[in-house]
């Protein structure tokens, strides 16, 4: 290979409820991906957290076959950088050499990839990666704990409590009584670290919260109830940059169904994306400015998709956002950077240089404290 191409790992899978999503999303970055400027290595995480490799690992895990596939490690210690494969030999595993990387790519939407956990070992093994580091990527993931930074923002969000799954577990009827007092019925419950609406649901009775609550509890021990808005249209935006991030133009979703659960996402197939959302002027304007806060103040970088809530009076509340969003060529991450300008293969070369960029910055910093004398 010539020296000016990368070696590029790109992750997918993962341990979430999310991990069929993540196929799809690197499907749709694999095809782009320019073989003259970047040598691939794909590795697959399964549901049970095995790091598997080989030649069209995407393809077998699609397939449901990876029994050919070679286990890999990526190695926390910085003096041993890359990826290693685990073989049996003597008794005793070892480890190989496989690769050294320059930049890793996780499209792993959900819990253990965009919640912080894989960028920390990223950053323990001195890594370039695409996305969000571990600060950002965790509150964004929390949507409780991302809540509270928006409002200390004094950006507006959705009135809503959390519960623990204890508390669930514990005393479902007090946990019922305390949801209703935030607000009359419909009620959303979520679980707090999770996206594509797994585990979402819309409640319209006590009967329908009781059940709501327990579906999210399988999924995070961390529950958000929130006040259903009315009339509400959902409005998204794309961010891309660093330390001076850009903001793309508006989008509506239009749900296929009662509101855009993930049936409505990704099987259905009647859900509909107006680009640009018709917004007037001064709400684009506040949607992108909010966005580009909310980015900035997670301490955000490379992408993130932020997601609204208009009311039919006209309020704007944020109600998340996604540093590692739904990556398809029809998803509303590329689609809003297409309509603004940047095309899907560019955008996916754009964020590899934001990483590597990042990585530069953070190399910049002193690890060691020397005393002057």
């Amino acid at each position: 290979m010539p020296s000016s191409v990368l070696t590029l790992a790109l992750l997918f899978g993962g341990r979430s409820g999310e991990h069929e999503v993540s196929l799809m999303s690197a499907r749709s970055v694999l095809s782009v991906l320019d073989r003259a400027r970047y040598r691939v290595i794909e590795i697959g995480i399964t549901h049970e957290g095995a790091w598997l490799t080989g030649e069209n690992a995407l393809a077998a895990f699609e397939q449901g076959q990876t029994d050919e596939l070679l286990p890999v490690t990526l190695h926390p210690d910085r003096s041993r950088p890359g990826l290693y494969v685990i073989r049996n030999g003597s008794g005793r595993e070892i480890l190989e050499k496989l690769a050294d990387v320059d930049v890793y790519f996780p499209v792993l939407h959900g819990s253990y990839g965009e919640d912080g956990t894989i960028q920390g070992l990223f950053e323990m093994a001195d890594a370039a990666y695409v996305g969000a580091g571990v600060v950002g990527s965790a509150v964004g993931m929390d949507k409780g704990v991302f809540k509270e930074v928006m409002r200390a923002q004094g950006i507006p969000v959705v009135e809503s409590i959390l519960v623990l799954r204890s508390e669930i577990e514990a005393d479902l009827e007090a946990v019922v009584r305390r949801a209703e007092a935030l607000s009359e019925y419909p009620l959303f419950v979520k679980p707090a670290n999770l996206g594509s609406s797994v585990g979402v649901t819309k409640c319209r009775s006590r009967s329908d919260l009781a059940e709501g609550l327990i579906e999210a509890a399988q999924y995070d021990r961390r529950v958000l109830v929130e006040r259903g808005v009315p009339g509400t249209r959902e409005i998204e935006i794309s961010v891309l940059g660093n330390d001076h991030p850009q903001a793309s133009v508006a989008g509506e979703i239009i749900p296929g169904a009662d509101f855009y659960s993930y049936d409505a996402k990704y099987i259905l197939g009647n859900s509909r994306l107006v680009i640009p959302a018709a917004l007037t002027e001064t709400q684009a304007d506040q949607v992108r400015d909010y966005a580009l806060r909310a980015f900035r103040a997670v301490d955000a970088c490379g992408m993130a998709r932020v997601d609204f809530f208009l009311s039919e009076d006209g309020e704007v509340f944020l109600n998340e956002i996604n540093t590692i969003p739904g990556f398809t060529k029809i998803s509303m991450y590329p689609k809003l950077w297409e309509a603004s300008g940047l095309a899907y293969s560019e955008l996916v070369n754009r964020l590899i240089e934001l990483a590597m960029e990042r990585k530069r910055e953070r190399d910049r910093t002193v690890r060691v404290y020397r005393r002057n004398a």
